[in-house]
């Protein structure tokens, strides 16, 4: 499993009760806002605003939220214009990372994401660097415990997945993007639940971390989701369970 669909799991699962949950409601926010002003505010004509809206129920965001996030990205009512802007490079162990931020001071945003590379023992590279060793794909994470495999590839491949992926505990089902939505409804209809639905960065190939790297990668991504500039973080490091196990 690569090391952003395990983080994206243990994320869903510390959820709402999460000491951080305002910094995910923050993020959410920007988000929600961002889709609004680049799609509009109808989310059954805007993809990306109906995925933010959805992960922001998941989180058990309140509507009064959501709303206003929608209506400062319409302009609706007065709000940051947040830029978007993806970095990319090498963490512990040279494994390859990408990551998605939303900001509204670029100079400040760069210099904290080069700290946490430069601490975490890796470095910022060149638009480009990284980028070729990725795939966008949507991927919708299923517990075993919800659905078992023939049902589910009934399911989602009807309805136009590409692929179903076995993660020990769990199955990912990749779709194209412009495929996500019509499978994520079909999903839906099944009465499956999602640990996790998002239109992510999924790498072609993975690199193992193990020990010391392992640990330090988690520390780093750690580092990653905690800045509250960054969304999200893609990287095909293969980090062992263990290593998650002290989060």
């Amino acid at each position: 499993m690569s090391g952003h669909s395990k983080w994206s799991t243990i994320k869903h699962k510390k959820g709402a009760a999460d000491k951080k949950r305002a910094k995910v409601f923050t993020k959410l926010i920007k988000e929600i806002t961002v889709a609004a002003r680049m799609g509009g505010g109808d989310p059954g004509a805007n993809p990306r605003l109906r995925r933010a809206i959805d992960s922001a129920k998941t989180q058990n965001m309140p509507k009064d939220n959501v709303d206003r996030a929608i209506k400062k990205g319409t302009g609706d009512m007065d709000g940051v214009n947040y830029e978007e802007i993806i970095y990319e490079g090498y963490g512990p162990g040279g494994v390859a990372v990408m990551v998605e931020c939303l900001t509204d001071n670029k100079n400040r945003t760069i210099a904290d994401v080069r700290y946490i590379f430069n601490k975490a023992g890796g470095n910022v590279g060149t638009d480009g660097c990284v980028a070729w060793m990725f795939d966008k794909k949507g991927v919708i994470t299923i517990s075993k415990e919800h659905a078992d495999e023939e049902t589910l590839m009934e399911v989602a491949l009807e309805a136009g997945a590409e692929d179903i992926k076995d993660e020990g505990e769990t199955f990912d089902v990749l779709t194209a993007p412009e495929d996500f939505d019509a499978v994520k409804d079909a999903i839906d209809g099944a009465q499956i639940p999602c640990e996790v639905a998002e239109i992510s960065m999924v790498p072609q190939n993975t690199t193992a971390v193990s020990g010391k790297e392992a640990e330090q990668m988690v520390r780093f991504m750690e580092a990653l989701d905690d800045n509250d500039d960054v969304q999200n973080f893609y990287t095909n490091a293969d980090i062992p369970d263990e290593a998650f196990d002290a989060m």
